[in-house]
């Protein structure tokens, strides 16, 4: 099986158990995550945190991201321009959220356009030594090669539930490593950069 395959049976199966969470679990492991995540997170004020809200089963982190603004954080949101571009847009308290692509909101075009500095990335499998797996359009590893290409170096959380978890991510050239990774079961540094 080549890596691409194995990725695309990783990427099935773990969001088909994903999806098997019943609703009131996945709230329940969100709360969680706030509680393992909410204060763990380094951040200095004013630090820009690139959130998302959820689609489908993911897990909905807008109370992580609301304690992370009570801390001082600026958020902002992936929007997706084009097939192959996601810009982050800031996320302002009571700003009307607009369809941005990929099933999911955010603000419009009138807000600003952030480089995150944390980035809590969204996925569909994980290993322990922070490989993940993502969507398979990767608008992710092209969003972190141009913030690298500017210079800078986001922090990267994965976030997801621990049966997204498998044995082993086979990585490939364009993929980037997570810094840490934030389940229900607790925030785990994968990279001293963070940890």
């Amino acid at each position: 099986m080549t890596p691409k395959e194995l990725k695309a049976r990783y990427r099935n199966e773990r969001l088909a158990a994903r999806d098997a969470i019943p609703a009131e679990d996945r709230i329940e492991k969100g709360l969680a995550m706030v509680v393992h995540g909410g204060d763990a997170i380094d951040i200095r004020p004013g630090a820009i945190v690139s959130g998302f809200l959820p689609i489908r089963s993911e897990v909905d982190i807008r109370p992580l991201m609301a304690r992370l603004r009570e801390r001082g954080a600026r958020l902002c949101v992936p929007v997706i321009l084009d097939r192959s571009t996601i810009v982050f847009r800031e996320l302002v308290p009571g700003v009307p959220l607009v369809p941005v692509g990929f099933g999911t909101s955010g603000p419009g075009p009138e807000a600003a356009v952030l480089d995150p500095d944390i980035m809590l990335v969204p996925l569909s499998a994980f290993d322990k030594s922070g490989h993940r797996i993502g969507y398979g359009a990767g608008h992710y590893d092209r969003a972190i090669e141009r913030l690298h290409q500017k210079g800078l170096n986001p922090r990267l959380i994965g976030i997801a539930f621990d049966c997204q978890e498998v044995p082993s991510v086979p990585a490939e050239p364009h993929d980037v490593r997570l810094d840490a990774i934030l389940t229900e079961s607790g925030l785990n540094f994968v990279s001293e950069v963070i940890g």
